[in-house]
């Protein structure tokens, strides 16, 4: 196979596998705006709940540390 046969097949790949992408988000539901609003709220409490427990589990564990150090 040649080096021109070899980059038309990929080209005909790549054309291929967009026309496919292109039909798949066309499958996707899209949410609207209420929903988006809703599920962005939701991300933000999660997010703001893991910092929360994230920072304590490291507090407890940093006095912890401090505290077999000096004993």
């Amino acid at each position: 196979m040649s080096l021109q046969e070899n980059v038309q097949g990929s080209k005909s790949k790549m054309a291929k596998f967009l026309r496919e992408v292109k039909g798949e988000f066309k499958k996707v539901s899209w949410p609207n705006k209420k929903e988006l609003q809703a599920y962005t709220g939701v991300v933000f409490i999660t997010v703001a709940v893991m910092v929360a427990v994230i920072w304590a589990m490291d507090a407890v564990l940093s006095r912890a540390i401090t505290w077999v150090i000096r004993y």
